[in-house]
């Protein structure tokens, strides 16, 4: 298959306006294909040659003007449409088109629970063309009519109201001008919850089998949903710009969601068919506030090309975030959850579950500019592997940086003049630049030079001390005239608003090990003059570097301060503080520069009396699949994972009066994926319950049974008779997790077979057997594949497309392989000539990953 390149997209742009496209879908044509006949009206400004892309399973006719054209001229996905006059033409085309078991184009699923198939689109990128013709590239705006014949029984939703004409056909009301990638369907017998908001309707749509859990949540949704509309258009002058709001969760979805206009589809995983912390609900309400600000910012104002994907991703992740922090969410959202807090600050959870992703990213050999330069992405294959820690996270973090230092008052006004300028078409980097730039008198164009179009990540040291004779000591704030000196460094180029807290030691009513106090926060900008600042009072005893989490750095503390971090971590006062603080030993544990062992030491002092659900979630991810699984020496592992176990154990303990659901629920499930010796696992799945609670739900039993399978305390009768008991496609997933886990020779090979020969697996159950393929601690089982891993996986993405190798590499690498063998053979493989894109970036990006606990391995054995 050609793949765009952007010089095309440009020479198609110049030549074509593309008015619309009338689109006729049959789903009713058996389950392997379905039909597509498209009508498109373009004009060609000047006579001449071009393209469109259809990717069918058979074309069985396509014309031009009325005059037939042969079918067999189509190359790959390419029909060359030569001898364009110029002026008006219409090109139809009909084409029967396979569905797609990979959640790429229109995928198809059956329920295993009820039998009920489901089908929905997902056509980023460049996966139009494997549901209509197309002139596929997202400055080729048109208006779209979409006419569906489904069976009888069935909903169809689209990006516009749709219809239902009687005999199961559907007519979706015309779209305003879009970009082809974000035409959306789904059809099929959903569950449907509608209202209307604003005058508009709303609706959030699941399978039937999950209709008892969406019922559960409705409200919650729907009250998010008005929160975050009604603050947006608080935020933007420009109203919504669709007919609609339909939210529709479906099954085997790649991305956490897509912002498809007036039709956004999310991961199903998101109506929780079993208990969930706050935080968790939290992110499905981020992931809510995020889809709808793409409605402005992607869908009406559209990138030009794809170099500038941030300009969707980082603007949506930061508004996501913002706008939930902002929205007055109901107190009824949380009424069911007794004992439960509210949701906390959003950026708390920001700052630990997404920010490390984009500084882990940025350290990369494959790290890019937050806005590469054009040159850089020449074509949609290269665009594809920009969907990442830096598009996201990162770029979000820039736009805070940008909102702390420009004023949210002037970004607003930049944003609001960049949709009225560029409403329904598409805009640049330039264009967004120029616009931020009308509403202030500070210079946005260099920042945006030094931000976005930099790589890597630059790290403020803080030098704490007492000013020196000849520098003035500023009035004392107790009498005694004394004073400190701050002095930060930077290692790299970027200019930075920080905030810097002064903390001193305090009493307090807290039971943990100590407890500090705020007593001094104020901004300064590094670089400086060089000038120390100096400030009145005492030394403090920690002095904290982007308190508040306002830029995009890594931090590193003065001695004193990092001994009073690892002392009394828990007694600081803001969780967001804290995150920032966990995120410096995070970076430190990374670079090598603090022992695994410190890290786990400090995260079973403090995490016994942490509130804040993101932060245990996240320090205990890392601590679990990071510091011991990947960094820690062999001979630490027992200690190492005693400490993990232990401090699980003591989380479970402390919760055991119920008032912290959310804490208790996140500390069993890491004992259980930390266990090891099978009794108290057995005797909770025989029990139904985790003494004193939570019950097992699905979920749960699932996990334990994962882990049994790893341990070898489980056997295939024990996963067919859980898988009876819950045959849902969550069942299927958890068997063939299990299933993958058992450390014996016969289900090794059966599930490599699985992934690598067979080619049947859906993309849920592809990832859900890498998942249970490796596992620490059956090396003598899993040896022999590592070497086969390349080869196989660089076969397989060829075979099967980019979403299976982007899964290969991501689940399906021996991720615990830590040793320089396994490195030297993964750095030859990337030699290989025939390396798809999206599985080389993986590639290069878990070498780099390994290489690094290779670091930290290294420097433990060095210092012992």
């Amino acid at each position: 298959m050609s793949v765009l390149t952007r010089d095309e997209a440009q020479t198609r742009a110049q030549t074509l306006d593309v008015e619309r496209y009338t689109i006729a879908l049959d789903l009713t044509t058996g389950e392997e294909t379905f039909d597509s006949a498209t009508a498109i009206r373009f004009t060609a400004r000047a006579a001449g040659d071009t393209f469109v892309e259809v990717k069918p399973a058979t074309l069985r006719s396509i014309s031009l003007d009325g005059q037939p054209l042969d079918p067999a001229l189509l190359d790959g996905n390419r029909y060359p449409l030569t001898g364009l006059t110029a002026g008006p033409h219409e090109l139809r085309v009909d084409a029967a088109m396979h569905y797609s078991r990979t959640g790429e184009g229109m995928h198809r699923f059956t329920d295993p629970t009820d039998g009920e198939t489901y089908l929905y689109t997902q056509l980023f990128m460049e996966d139009v063309q494997r549901v209509f013709a197309a002139f596929d590239q997202p400055d080729l705006k048109s208006v779209f009519a979409i006419h569906v014949t489904a069976p009888e029984g069935w909903t169809v939703l689209g990006n516009g109201v749709a219809e239902h004409t009687g005999q199961g056909r559907w007519t979706i009301a015309p779209t305003p001008r879009i970009s082809t990638y974000l035409v959306a369907i789904a059809a099929g017998p959903w569950h449907s919850i509608t209202t209307e908001h604003a005058g508009l309707p709303f609706g959030i749509h699941c399978r039937r089998s999950l209709a008892p859990y969406l019922d559960a949540d409705a409200d919650e949704i729907l009250d998010i949903t008005r929160a975050c509309y009604d603050r947006y258009h608080e935020k933007f002058d420009e109203p919504y710009p669709f007919d609609s709001y339909d939210q529709a969760f479906v099954p085997e979805f790649n991305a956490g969601a897509m912002e498809n206009p007036g039709l956004v589809t999310f991961r199903d995983e998101f109506v929780y068919r079993s208990a969930v912390t706050d935080t968790e609900r939290q992110t499905r309400a981020m992931v809510i506030a995020h889809e709808m600000a793409h409605m402005w910012f992607g869908d009406l104002v559209t990138l030009t090309w794809w170099d500038d994907i941030w300009l969707n991703e980082s603007f949506a992740e930061y508004m996501g975030y913002q706008t939930l922090t902002e929205a007055t969410l109901p107190r009824a959202l949380h009424s069911a959850r007794a004992g439960e807090a509210p949701f906390p600050d959003t950026w708390v959870d920001f700052g630990v579950a997404r920010k490390g992703w984009g500084y882990d990213a940025d350290q990369r050999p494959s790290t890019h500019p937050v806005a590469p330069d054009p040159d850089a992405v020449p074509d949609t294959a290269s665009a594809l592997l920009n969907f990442d820690g830096i598009s996201y996270a990162k770029g979000a973090s820039a736009l805070r940086q940008l909102v702390a230092w420009l004023g949210e008052k002037d970004f607003l006004a930049g944003i609001n003049a960049h949709f009225a300028r560029h409403r329904f078409g598409n805009a640049t980097l330039a264009d967004f630049i120029d616009n931020l730039a009308s509403a202030t008198d500070r210079d946005v164009h260099a920042w945006a030079e030094q931000w976005l179009r930099t790589t890597g990540i630059d790290t403020l040291t803080a030098e704490v001390g007492t000013p020196a004779p000849t520098e003035p000591s500023g009035p004392p704030a107790n009498g005694n005239g004394q004073s400190w000196a701050l002095t930060v460094t930077r290692d790299g180029s970027r200019p930075h608003r920080i905030t810097v807290g002064a903390y001193d030691h305090a009493l307090g009513t807290q039971a943990g090990p100590g407890s500090l106090a705020l007593r001094d926060r104020f901004e300064i900008d590094v670089p400086g003059d060089g000038t120390p600042t100096i400030r009145p009072g005492r030394r403090p005893a920690l002095v904290v570097l982007n308190d508040g989490d306002l830029t995009y750095a890594k931090i590193r503390l003065d001695t004193a301060s990092w001994d009073t971090v690892l002392a009394g971590l828990s007694g600081i006062p803001d969780a967001l503080t804290r995150a920032v603080l966990w995120n410096t030993a995070r970076d430190m544990v990374r670079d090598a520069e603090l022992p695994p062992a410190t890290y786990l030491a400090a995260a079973r002092t403090h995490l016994p009396y942490e509130t804040d659900l993101a932060l245990v979630q996240g320090v205990l991810s890392f601590a679990a699949g990071q510091v011991v699984d990947r960094c820690t020496i062999p001979e630490d592992l027992p200690a190492a994972r005693a400490t993990l176990t232990d401090l699980c154990r003591d989380l479970i303990r402390r919760t055991e009066d119920g008032s912290q659901p959310g804490l208790r629920l996140i500390a069993v499930r890491h004992f259980i994926d930390a266990a090891t010796q099978p009794d108290t696992l057995r005797s909770w799945l025989d029990e139904g319950t985790v003494h004193g609670g939570p019950e097992l739900d699905p979920e749960l039993r699932w996990r334990i049974l994962t882990r049994l399978a790893v341990l070898g305390a489980t056997d295939e009768a024990a996963i067919a008779t859980e898988l009876a008991a819950d045959p849902s496609a969550t069942g299927r997933e958890g068997a063939a997790r299990c299933r993958a886990a058992l450390p014996t020779p016969e289900a090794k090979a059966a599930a490599w077979d699985a992934l690598f020969t067979d080619d049947t697996l859906s993309n849920y159950l592809f990832t859900a057997t890498a998942q249970g393929f490796w596992q620490p601690g059956q090396e003598e089982v899993t040896g022999d594949y590592v070497s086969r891993f390349y080869p196989d996986a660089i076969a397989l993405a060829a075979r099967r497309g980019p979403a299976i190798a982007e899964a290969a590499g991501r689940y399906a690498f021996p991720v615990y392989a830590v040793d320089p063998e396994s490195l030297g053979t993964g750095l030859r493989a990337l030699e290989d000539q025939d390396l798809v894109p999206a599985l080389r970036r993986k590639l290069v990006d878990q070498l780099d990953d390994l290489r690094r606990a290779l670091a930290v391995r290294s420097a433990v054995a060095l210092a012992d």
